[in-house]
């Protein structure tokens, strides 16, 4: 966390002393030093800064590693990061990104003291991007809204407020830069936090405030800080702005659709990029600084070299995008103002000492460092040397690599400390720190842990501790030495961004039952329908008037030529309904005939067969005895602390469901599906280290070459620094390692095999295999998946797939193979950005040029070999300066693994290649596709090459382009058409689906049964298989029949409570579905949690749902008002209990023929009483139900 310990020692090198004072005296100069001493060195200058300090780097990416190691040195670090997008595209910057650069800005020109989010900053950490980029005048004056506990606040002034500063109100909080307001409860988005926060009011005082998350929406935990809620756009429709628009549509015919939109007050994507036009004028960031404010450019040589690129780049879009504009597209917008400055107008400029920090030594230093050598003072390193005031060098260097080999390392430290040296190593996270000293205390190297580091460190000593320290340094003369985990292993670790955003185990997925109107829906009972509207009715008069909602369903007409039959489902009987999923257009079911039972019938019979043959399988796996693995070891708890990202609350609950299954003596058979890149592998790594653990082998099996490699990258790089060997079997792997590795498994000396086919050639025997893990479920043949069922009768199986083959999928539904299912995206992620179009030289050498602009890489696919090599000298003509090579499955091994590997380590920027990359390469650097003639590939593969970009927090690009000479086919433009609609994350199974119907497949569940699932819908026919797998096993299936109750109660939810269609339905069909007092308990407190305190109404609501299961455990079907009578049937009465009845209900009509009983409603008093409502009438049905229909023996 914190290092400062080691600053007053550092300060004493003369030359940092030196320039500190320089600094503080307003001059400007040069600093010599290596990368791993910056950090202390500008928290140092900083120190003596009357001003902020600001620090200029090249990318985006530097500054975000320069932040958050100087995080460790100093307070009030903060980045101004740059928009994603170019100035002229149609494209908004990220909600957050625009919130965050608002909110420094906000601290940098009217900082509030003593406050956390609102503080002074002391050094700014601006990429050159955003130092470039012109800042709408006047953003840094927008009053944020700031809100604490115990404040007292106008809510609907607040609210206003926040829709002044860009915030949308919705009825549910998804997304950043949203709000809602219920009664007294306001939820906010604030952009620039991690999580949303609830303020709960009392009156007109703030009772408290609390994050919540936004996949189940309940409260996480006290939000100390408050609210501070900072604009989350720069370009605020005002009233001003709204006007300017208006006039400036007719001016600029491009943008007239846009500037017409943004005087209605609505904002389009990419509205900023005609601000110059439509605000009072725009600034430099040199303009806001504080006069007299140093600023420091870290590399000045790598920060012109962008700087001009970022010009460049930034005109030959322009000219892209108006050549586009030629051929039919929208033209760009054009806005010269909000283009990028020239840094050579502002370098050196204004009144701001300018200092330059570089590795590169001036020629003035140069004559000075002779004179020193010749001295002999160079010895041991290098020592500080002060030229002048304003030229000096720091007397430190890098520290050597070790790249793994820790004897060596802990032989260096330990006569270094022997030699009185102060050591600091620091770890990403508090794992690797402990496995670190453990090795070093093995070495007998002296070792200890801490905290942090804010006293100074005893001499003699290594000191482990958990920083952002970037990379680290080694100061001879003054006996200092600070490295990073990377500097020992080699590897960078993962930043481990923001720890405190650790996700709730999920209780359960906020899903609102989005039925729009023209829905398809089931119903079990009735068959399919359309949904047409939520109505509510009103019953009775006066003080005995009660309201109900209904949904309104539409059915096929009775008669032909006759309006639809509607039906009006009371929404306390929303279990009954399921959402369609088949066909795309289903006919319509008749009310009240036969055809809806005969489907259903006809369903059943299918689906008992299918029963059958499903728990022969399962009973056979239920019998084998598999091994049930121990519980979770510290060194389990010490790799998953280890892991450098913040688990997705589905990860969470999938790893404890795998860990389960492998707990339990039967053998483990778990299909886990989730979208590309959500995180499946990491599981894997959990589950393959338990197994090995317990003294068990694992074996991952994966359907290419490519893949072999880059899984034991990742497994070597999560198991670095435990006694786990890995083997891997491939084509790449030569003879004599294969045999090696084959030696090895059967000794049980490998511990981890990862391999291709090759595993399942049978000449590979294991010692003591306890896990097998498929992974690309999809790629492999039912031949081979027998022989692994050979393999591994009692071997735990956990096979991973995006998009999970027909078959798998069923089984998995249907409760045969258990299914786990990863649907939300990590952190950070976003969807990727989809362009589909005709082919253009000029398309091309823009997108791969903004690529190289953020020092990424660029996958181009072409699939034709012979003229593979063609298309990649064409790209290195229209993109000179980017390194090009090709990869393509006719290359001998040994060529394509160093083509992959080199692009892995980014020693080139265009990979041109076949669909070799199809499958699960990860390349989290590569975040633009470009697909050539994506007219001739199948829908799953657009969808998994999509899923190879985007795959860290950058925007990722994908252009999927068809020649524009030819004529696009029928199904090619079908499949296009998908890919560019679902673009959103997740959207795996929604192509998978959707790619069955476009080949003609009727549905999901291959052959024997698939009408069926088109006559009663996927949900319903899945529930049938269980209920039928179920009735096999001897469970009687819990068959939920119809109540039909119509009450004189005002049971409903007011609007005032919830507001807004999908709420109020989401939590009508969560209070249907109740069945025990856990779970009403449960949903009671999410309700008190998510909307305050429950009304009256709501409470009858459970009531009601109490009621409802009484009288189904009692076997009736309906209790229904006619007239002054309540109906119940079917009813058959003993003669005692006709007795009874009407003794106790005098009155009381019995049709014994039809099973009913009329019982007269009772009323408030005998005489001239009103009848009984609400609660009071609940209970008198239940004691009726219970106590006198219900026969005695039972």
């Amino acid at each position: 966390m914190l290092l400062t310990g080691l600053l007053p020692d550092i300060s004493t090198d003369p030359a940092i002393e030196t320039a500190a004072d320089s600094v503080e005296a307003g001059r400007s100069g040069t600093i010599v030093a290596p990368a791993g001493i910056r950090p202390p060195l500008l928290a140092r200058l900083a120190s003596r800064a009357k001003t902020p300090l600001v620090v200029l780097t090249a990318t985006g990416r530097d500054a975000e590693s320069l932040t958050n190691a100087l995080a460790s040195w100093t307070p009030g670090v903060a980045m101004l990061p740059a928009w994603e997008t170019l100035p002229h595209e149609r494209l908004s910057p990220q909600v957050d990104t625009m919130a965050r650069r608002i909110a420094v800005l906000r601290r940098l020109i009217h900082p509030v003291a003593g406050d956390a989010s609102a503080g002074p900053i002391s050094v700014l950490v601006v990429p050159i991007r955003a130092f470039l980029q012109p800042i709408i005048a006047g953003l840094a004056d927008l009053e944020p809204v700031r809100v604490r506990a115990g404040d007292v606040v106008d809510l609907t002034e607040t609210t206003e407020r926040l829709a002044e500063l860009g915030y949308e109100r919705v009825d549910m909080v998804e997304a950043r830069g949203q709000m809602s307001v219920r009664g007294g409860i306001l939820d906010v988005f604030p952009p620039q936090e991690p999580h949303p926060l609830r303020v709960e009011l009392w009156g007109d005082e703030v009772d408290d405030i609390r994050a919540f998350s936004v996949s189940d929406q309940r409260t996480l935990g006290e939000a100390g800080d408050g609210l501070w809620a900072v604009p989350c756009r720069e370009l605020l429709l005002t009233q001003a702005v709204r006007a300017r628009a208006r006039e400036a549509a007719s001016r600029l015919p491009g943008a007239a659709e846009m500037l017409s939109l943004a005087a209605e007050g609505i904002a389009s994507p990419g509205i900023e990029s005609l601000a110059p036009i439509l605000v009072g004028g725009m600034e430099s960031l040199l303009d806001l600084l504080p006069p007299a404010c140093p600023i420091v450019a870290s590399e000045p040589e790598r920060i012109r070299a962008r700087a001009a690129d970022l010009v460049a780049t930034t005109e030959e879009f322009l000219a892209a995008a108006w050549s586009a504009a030629a051929a039919g597209a929208d033209t760009p917008l054009e806005a010269s103002k909000a283009s990028f400055l020239d840094l050579g107008d502002l370098w050196g400029s204004g009144q701001h000492p300018w200092w330059e920090i570089t590795v590169l030594p001036p020629a003035d230093l140069a004559g000075a460092l002779g004179e020193q050598a010749n001295a002999g003072a160079e010895t041991d390193g290098p020592a500080p040397l002060v030229v002048s005031p304003t030229l000096v060098r720091v007397g430190a260097r890098d520290v050597q690599p070790y790249r793994g080999d820790f004897a060596r390392a802990a032989a260096d430290l330990t006569s270094l400390a022997r030699g009185g040296w102060r050591i600091v190593v620091t770890t990403e996270g508090p794992g690797p720190g402990r496995r670190i000293r453990s090795i070093f205390t093995d070495a007998s190297c002296p070792a200890a842990l801490a905290d942090n580091v804010e006293a100074r460190p005893d001499p003699g000593l290594v000191t482990i501790t958990t920083a952002q320290a970037g990379v680290g340094f080694v100061a001879p003369h003054l006996k200092i030495a600070v490295l990073t985990e990377g500097d020992l292993t080699g590897r960078a670790g993962a930043s481990t961004r923001d720890m405190r955003r650790m996700p709730s185990r999920r209780r359960k997925g906020v899903d609102p039952l989005t039925l729009h109107p023209g829905d398809y829906i089931v119903h079990d009972q009735h068959g399919i329908g359309r949904f047409i509207e939520l109505v509510s009715r009103s019953i009775g008069r006066g003080d005995a008037a009660s309201t109900r909602d209904y949904l309104v369903i539409e059915y096929a007409p009775s008669k032909r030529g006759q309006p639809a039959d509607r039906l009006f489902v009371p929404t306390d009987a929303l279990d009954q309904i399921s959402k369609y999923t088949g066909s795309d257009e289903p006919s319509l079911t008749k009310m009240g005939g036969a055809d809806w039972a005969k489907t259903k019938a006809r369903a059943k019979k299918a689906v008992n067969e299918v029963a059958k043959e499903l728990i022969r399988l399962y009973a056979v796996r239920q019998q084998t005895k598999g091994h049930a693995f121990g519980p979770d070891t510290p060194w389990q708890r010490e790799l998953e602390d280890a892991f450098p990202y913040v688990e997705t609350p589905d990860q969470l609950v999938t790893i404890d469901e795998v860990k389960a299954d492998m707990e339990k003596a039967v053998p483990m058979d778990r299909l886990l599906t989730g979208d590309v890149g959500y995180g499946k592998t990491e599981i894997a790594v959990r589950a393959a280290f338990k197994a090995i653990q317990d003294g068990y082998q694992a074996a991952v099996l994966v359907p290419t070459t490519l893949l072999v490699t880059q899984h034991a990258e990742t497994f070597s790089e999560r198991y670095a620094g435990f006694p786990v060997r890995i083997g891997t079997l491939s084509r790449f792997s030569t003879p004599k390692e294969t045999e090696e590795v084959k030696a090895g498994l059967a000794s049980g000396e490998v511990d981890l095999v990862i391999g291709t086919h090759s595993l399942l050639t049978g000449t590979v025997s294991f010692k003591k295999l306890g896990l097998v893990i498929i992974d690309e479920e999809q790629r492999f043949g039912v031949e081979h998946k027998e022989t692994l069922k050979a393999l591994r009768t009692d071997v735990d199986v956990l096979s991973m797939s995006a998009t999970p083959i027909p078959r798998t999928l069923e089984m998995a539904i249907s409760g045969i193979r258990e299914m786990s299912i990863l649907q939300t995206p990590p952190e950070e992620r976003q969807p990727v950005l989809t362009f589909v179009g005709a082919y253009t030289d000029a398309q091309v050498s823009a997108a791969i040029r903004r690529e190289l602009l953020r020092d990424g890489q660029v996958f181009y696919v072409h699939n034709r070999v012979d003229s593979i090599s063609s298309v990649a000298a064409h790209i290195g003509e229209l993109v000179p300066e980017a390194r090009v090579r090709t990869a393509h499955g006719k290359m001998n091994e040994h060529q394509l693994e160093a083509v992959i590997q080199d692009f892995w380590n980014h020693e080139f920027d265009v990979l041109v290649c076949t669909t070799i990359v199809e499958t699960g390469l990860d390349i989290s650097n590569a975040n633009t596709l470009i697909v050539d003639r994506a007219d001739t590939f199948g829908l799953s593969q657009l969808h998994q090459l999509r899923g190879r970009v985007g795959r860290g927090r950058e925007r990722a690009y994908a252009y999927f382009f068809y020649p524009g000479d030819k004529a696009l086919t029928e199904t090619a433009h079908e499949r296009l058409k998908t890919i560019a609609a679902n673009t959103e994350l997740g959207a795996g199974l929604a192509v998978a689906q959707r790619d069955l119907e476009i080949r003609g497949a009727g549905n999901l569940l291959g052959g024997a049964q698939s009408g069926h699932v088109e006559g009663v819908g996927f949900d319903l026919y899945v529930r049938m298989v269980s209920d039928a797998v179920a009735a096999y096993r001897g469970e009687a299936p819990a068959e939920k029949t119809d109540v039909r109750m119509d009450l004189q109660v005002d049971a409903h939810i007011p609007d005032g409570y919830i507001r807004g269609e999908r709420l109020r339905l989401e939590v009508y069909a969560k209070i249907a579905a109740i069945a025990t007092p856990e779970q009403e308990a449960d949903v009671r407190e999410e309700l008190v949690d998510r909307y305050g305190p429950i009304p009256p109404q709501v409470d009858l609501l459970f009531a009601v749902a109490r009621l409802r299961e009484v009288v189904r455990r009692a076997g009736i079907s309906e209790v229904v008002t006619q007239g002054k009578y309540l109906r119940v049937s079917p009813v058959e009465l003993r003669d005692s209990q006709v007795m009874r009845l009407t003794r106790l209900h005098p009155g009381t009509v019995i049709k014994a023929a039809v099973r009913q009983v009329l019982v007269p409603l009772p009323l408030t008093s005998r005489v001239g009483g009103s009848p009984l409502t609400d609660a009071p009438l609940l209970e008198w049905v239940d004691t009726l139900v219970t106590k006198i229909l219900v026969p005695f023996g039972e």
